[in-house]
């Protein structure tokens, strides 16, 4: 069973994921493939209930920065818990491409990743969990908590390590 984890709690997930061959519903939030986006794109853009976009890891943010403000969400595909791309997608978008929406991790989302995950700008996890709401919860909590230092500058979180070591030498 996936769950929404969002702001370190179960949250509701309205939004759907349409894969390219399915119908589209007629109401309601959807994700959509890029080559959905692309082949659809003027029908899709008038959707009022909602529109988001599915980026697989290997499909850079860069391809939908014109399109940016039709998306309320952009859900970043990890394929396999060693591919690492996505992390490098949602810096990209709140940092160069200035995207205010919600950046959704999908796919093999891991609890070993959720401390980098909220670090790179990822608002909401989409996690495989059959356990009770309070254990993921409490794993959230637990991941943002295990160190207190890190060695690369991010969004969230602590500042990298050099920077108090230059500061103590200053």
């Amino acid at each position: 069973m996936t769950k929404l984890l969002k702001g370190g709690k179960i949250a509701d997930n309205p939004w759907r994921h349409v894969a390219d061959g399915d119908d589209l519903p007629e109401s309601g939030p959807v994700i959509v493939s890029l080559a959905r986006w692309r082949a659809e794109h003027n029908a899709l853009a008038g959707r009022a209930d909602g529109l988001g976009i599915r980026l697989e890891s290997g499909q850079s943010p860069e391809e939908i920065k014109e399109d940016l403000g039709q998306f309320a969400v952009v859900a970043l595909e990890f394929p396999k818990f060693s591919d690492g791309r996505a992390y490098s997608h949602a810096r990209v978008l709140k940092e160069r491409l200035g995207y205010e929406g919600e950046i959704r991790a999908v796919g093999e989302v891991l609890r070993d990743q959720f401390r980098a995950m909220h670090r790179c700008g990822f608002d909401a996890l989409e996690v495989s969990s059959d356990g009770p709401d309070s254990a993921l919860e409490a794993a959230w909590q637990a991941a943002l908590g295990e160190l207190q230092h890190a060695y690369q500058p991010a969004l969230r979180g602590p500042g990298p390590i050099w920077k108090l070591r230059q500061v103590a030498v200053n």
